[in-house]
């Protein structure tokens, strides 16, 4: 593949490591060429580092496959998931699992990617649905585009959410960006 195909959860051979790509942004700085910018992650030691790539550069990109577990539970910075097909278990560290450990929840199913038969990293849907457990009270007169304020979701995340949302409320949540998406209807 070329550095342009380059994306997010793509794994590469690189300096005779597997690396996985954290972050990916491609930069086209005013007279010069374009290049990407991407901050990797060493399958190995866990090591993160930053890389540049032009976007005709050849990477040799290595194959990954999902398997579908469930999470049941964690011991301090250990999660413990179990194939659903096979009742097998493993444990992830926090580490692997990233910003992504705050949305989960026990008996929740999801993708784990394996990569020469180490977990790599998780996948978890696009949005997710929370509870608002606490938010700042409403501003009377704020218009509802473009005032936003504080609120705790049922798993811990404080997020900007827009006036009208209130306690009990259920929101959805893209957990890409960690970011209020919409108010969800009961």
């Amino acid at each position: 593949m070329q550095g342009n195909d380059l994306r997010k959860g793509n794994v590469i051979k690189l300096e005779n490591k597997l690396w996985l790509a954290m972050s990916v942004e491609h930069r086209t700085p005013g007279n010069l060429r374009a290049f990407i910018q991407a901050k990797m992650r060493s399958i190995g030691d866990g090591t993160q580092k930053e890389f540049r790539f032009s976007s005709t550069e050849r990477l040799e990109q290595v194959d990954i496959f999902e398997r579908k577990m469930q999470y049941l539970y964690s011991d301090g910075d250990v999660y413990n998931f179990m194939d659903t097909e096979n009742f097998e278990q493993i444990e992830l560290s926090k580490e692997t699992i990233g910003d992504y450990a705050i949305y989960l929840t026990p008996e929740m199913n999801i993708s784990v990617a394996f990569c020469e038969n180490n977990p790599i990293t998780v996948k978890l849907p696009t949005t997710m649905d929370f509870e608002v457990v606490e938010a700042d009270p409403e501003i009377k007169g704020a218009t509802a585009s473009a005032s936003y304020k504080s609120a705790t979701l049922s798993n811990g995340l404080n997020v900007q959410v827009p006036q009208f949302v209130k306690v009990k409320d259920v929101i959805r949540i893209n957990v890409e960006k960690g970011e209020y998406q919409e108010r969800v209807k009961r």
